[in-house]
């Protein structure tokens, strides 16, 4: 068979999971907090037809070795980290943290602890601080965060901290956990804007280890905007421009099998 038919199988292939994550990330435009993919070839190692010859000095000059590559495969998939456009809501419970950190939530007190960029926050009829799916906003010190019935309004602080009003003054509640990781391409994506801690992200798998407040000067968690929130950081043109790019080449793909077709079929006819 010939080489440049599977070779351009795993061209195709390729194309096709570049094609799959510019579709999740043109569908995910407009969600809160996510963070686009994209896609890194790498070649297949190729068949040696003829080794390396070494240059004798006033005998012989070097031969370069002959190779023939075999396709290409998924090098990577990684997830791009920067950071999206904010979006003003002016709703108290809406946040964006204006830098590289994350905000801890749970699902409950047994459960593991979840990371996410996505700030869209509510109040439940718990009066506790909640995310759209319910899973609890965790302080810095991995504690659910509840406001006293006492509470008639509050406001949330640049280092996370939430001050309510009571009709004995303000005072503190309580200040928002944070997270930074230093691989966040290293997370592991769980769907509902949610991120798992993997031994890739973080030395330290554990997330109650490195648990912190916004605006840590030692490990730079960035500070907490109240009333924002960060929107996805997918670009449409370069999504497009990408997809115009991976529908070529699927193209380009497929004519190589068509005219290894054709030849196949000519060394068949050569009987007759």
């Amino acid at each position: 068979m010939l080489r440049s038919m599977y070779s351009g199988v795993s061209g195709m292939r390729g194309f096709q999971t570049k094609l799959d994550v510019i579709g999740n990330n043109i569908a995910n435009v407009n969600t809160v907090g996510f963070k686009a993919g994209r896609v890194m070839f790498k070649d297949i190692l190729s068949q040696t037809v003829a080794g390396v010859t070494a240059p004798e000095e006033g005998v012989r000059g070097g031969v370069n070795s002959k190779q023939i590559g075999l396709g290409v495969s998924i090098g990577s998939i990684d997830t791009v980290h920067t950071a999206g456009s904010a979006m003003t809501t002016n709703q108290a419970t809406d946040l964006r943290i204006d830098g590289d950190g994350f905000f801890v939530v749970r699902a409950s007190e047994d459960s593991e602890m979840l990371l996410t960029r996505a700030g869209n926050f509510t109040l439940d009829a718990n009066r506790q601080l909640v995310t759209s799916d319910g899973y609890f906003v965790l302080t810095s010190e991995g504690e659910t965060i509840t406001l006293d019935e006492a509470v008639t309004a509050f406001s949330i602080g640049q280092d996370g901290t939430i001050m309510g009003v009571t009709a004995d003054g303000t005072e503190a509640i309580a200040q928002l956990g944070v997270a930074k990781v230093v691989n966040p391409s290293g997370l592991e994506k769980l769907g509902g804007n949610m991120y798992r801690v993997t031994a890739n992200a973080n030395p330290d798998a554990s997330i109650e280890d490195f648990l912190t407040f916004a605006g840590d000067p030692e490990l730079g968690t960035g500070a907490i905007i109240a009333g924002q929130l960060e929107m996805s950081n997918v670009d449409l043109t370069a999504e497009f421009t990408e997809m115009i790019v991976a529908q070529r080449g699927f193209q380009a793909n497929s004519r190589i099998i068509t005219t290894s077709d054709e030849i196949l079929q000519e060394v068949v006819n050569l009987k007759r």
